[in-house]
């Protein structure tokens, strides 16, 4: 059963967009999602730091907002897949300027940048 979660109305823009994206992990998987269509085990493996049920939950909050698509194929072992819907890539041109700003300030900051 997939329970919509109840969300406060967004006060502005800025409110309703985290609303949707905000959060520790949903940002990262629609950055791994950018170069196309990723299973769940390759989404656990380049999402790090992510359990198994904070990566599923992002997961389908991101599929209810309609950010990406979910693909199950009726096979043993079951085979799932994600990819970005065209509203999820909208977002990719934000969070790249997300992360060219976050890399100025981890070199302004001095720490170690990653790619």
């Amino acid at each position: 059963m997939n329970k919509k979660v109840k969300r406060q109305l967004p006060k502005c823009g800025i409110d309703y967009a985290f609303q949707r994206i905000g959060g520790k992990y949903k940002g990262r998987i629609l950055w791994r999602l950018r170069a196309g269509t990723l299973r769940y085990g390759e989404l656990r493996k380049t999402v790090t730091g992510v359990t198994s049920k904070m990566l599923t939950q992002a997961l389908r909050e991101l599929e209810d907002d309609g950010l990406i698509s979910r693909k199950v194929y009726i096979e043993v072992p079951p085979k799932v897949e994600y990819t970005l819907t065209d509203t999820g890539k909208e977002l990719l041109p934000f969070l790249s300027l997300l992360r060219d700003w976050a890399k100025e300030q981890m070199l302004v900051n001095h720490v170690e940048a990653m790619p």
